[in-house]
């Protein structure tokens, strides 16, 4: 689905994967968001049950990315205005954000702005950290060596380089997904800052992570991969110390890349926490209008 997303003055054509079924704003409404030099296939298992189970779903091809219009934003501030843009654009009223990487600053940025507003219902932060930092050698590969970047990269997101074959499922091959896909969006950048640059840049450089977190009031799920050496779990200690009713889990057998590597898993866990988040929101506002 192609949205027209107002911002900075210019309208830009959105995508959105919808999940197999037409986006309907009645429902409570799914959002997904990838991390740096993705787009929103990396949700694909997701995407599908959440819309055949009773969610609208929105996985965002971010500006410049994908089938995206428009440069790559600069900072992950800029991003929660885009993404906030694109729900007024969708008629969402209700959401679940649930962000990946990049994507989970994104989400967290968004949930500590919109504290006060009853359209944000949860968050899911999925391999999260703050601060997260990017080694000065990455960030210089991703403008100027991508295809050296993107090694980095996938051999870091995973937590084996020697899967069990057919895992996690027949015909699937983790690390060449993923490569693929980061070459593709390494395509779409021919010039400097590259796309991949521009993301990693952002997330070196947010820095309202500790603000944002002691705002966000809605349900909060951090999930994180037991393996994960990109954004290790214990990287997100300062985050769910400010977070302190949310909940936290670790995927067994995960890295970065959790959902290609325990796909079911995270799907579990994200569904029965985005249903309960929804039920403590109506709650919520069940309570204020009684009141």
């Amino acid at each position: 689905m192609l949205l027209k997303t107002h911002f900075r003055g210019t309208d830009y054509d959105t995508y959105c994967y919808t999940g197999g079924k037409a986006f309907n704003p009645a429902l409570p409404t799914a959002v997904f968001i990838h991390g740096g030099q993705n787009d929103h296939s990396v949700w694909i298992l997701q995407t599908r049950y959440f819309a055949h189970h009773g969610f609208g779903v929105l996985a965002v091809d971010l500006p410049g990315h994908g089938r995206s219009q428009g440069p790559a934003l600069d900072t992950i501030e800029e991003l929660s205005d885009w993404l906030n843009s694109l729900l007024d654009a969708a008629g969402v009223t209700k959401a679940i954000l649930i962000g990946h990487s990049m994507g989970s600053l994104i989400a967290l940025e968004s949930a500590g702005r919109a504290a006060s507003s009853t359209r944000i219902a949860g968050i899911a932060l999925v391999g999260t950290a703050y601060p997260m930092k990017v080694a000065d050698a990455l960030l210089d590969a991703a403008n100027n060596a991508q295809q050296s970047a993107i090694d980095m990269v996938n051999i870091w997101s995973h937590s084996t380089i020697s899967p069990k074959p057919s895992a996690p499922g027949p015909g699937f091959y983790v690390q060449g997904a993923s490569q693929r896909l980061m070459q593709r969006i390494a395509r779409q950048s021919d010039s400097k800052p590259t796309v991949f640059y521009t993301d990693f840049a952002a997330c070196n450089g947010y820095a309202n992570g500790e603000q944002a977190s002691q705002a966000v009031t809605c349900p909060t799920l951090f999930l994180l991969g037991q393996r994960d050496v990109m954004t290790p779990a214990k990287a997100a200690a300062g985050l769910i110390a400010a977070i302190k009713h949310a909940k936290v889990v670790q995927v067994e057998a995960s890295g970065h890349a959790l959902m290609a590597e325990q796909p079911d898993a995270v799907l579990d866990h994200l569904f029965k926490f985005a249903r309960a988040a929804l039920h403590s929101s109506s709650a919520v506002a069940a309570a204020i209008k009684g009141d």
